[in-house]
């Protein structure tokens, strides 16, 4: 499978989020479009809330009791999703794209999908088929409680993604 930066062909989705509730809410309808072979790839600062979206996108596809430990120190969890294996990879640590590769990356899409925070350590070569998630925490203005929890996340699809109507 080839790994590259594909053009998109269908207009980018924003969508605010008010609240974690909300952030929990999107991961839940992500994981409804998720397919084998497909990558969702999440970029946000530190505190973003990716950590969040991608705990109740696997309880989404698993069980709501799972246990979604961050696989920031392991790099990557499995999952038996409802379907299809789920691959959670965290590639904060990686120092060479070639190590996403050397823990399976491109094994997790022949047989699964996978869900990939800090997608940018891949350097471009992405997986064709994905959504590229990105999510900024908002700082002020109408939408930011007093939590502090608003987010706006704009989903930009690329591949299989293009021809499919994102319900979201």
């Amino acid at each position: 499978m080839s790994m590259s930066q594909a053009p998109a062909t269908a207009a980018p989705l924003e969508i605010d989020l008010p609240d974690e509730a909300a952030t929990k809410a999107l991961g839940e309808r992500l994981a409804a479009v998720l397919f084998p072979g497909a990558a969702l790839c999440l970029y946000g600062p530190l505190g973003a809330g990716k950590s969040t979206l991608a705990r109740a996108l696997v309880r989404a596809l698993t069980s709501p009791e799972e246990e979604v430990p961050s696989p920031t120190f392991t790099l990557v969890q499995f999952y038996e999703a409802e379907g299809f294996p789920l691959a959670h990879f965290d590639l904060y640590r990686l120092e060479d794209p070639d190590e996403a590769y050397e823990i399976g990356l491109v094994e997790a899409l022949e047989d699964g999908a996978a869900l990939i925070e800090w997608p940018q350590r891949l350097e471009g070569r992405l997986p064709p088929d994905r959504l590229d998630v990105e999510i900024s925490p908002v700082l002020d203005g109408p939408l930011n409680g007093a939590a502090g929890e608003a987010r706006r996340v704009r989903i930009t699809p690329y591949g299989a993604f293009k021809e499919r109507k994102l319900e979201l």
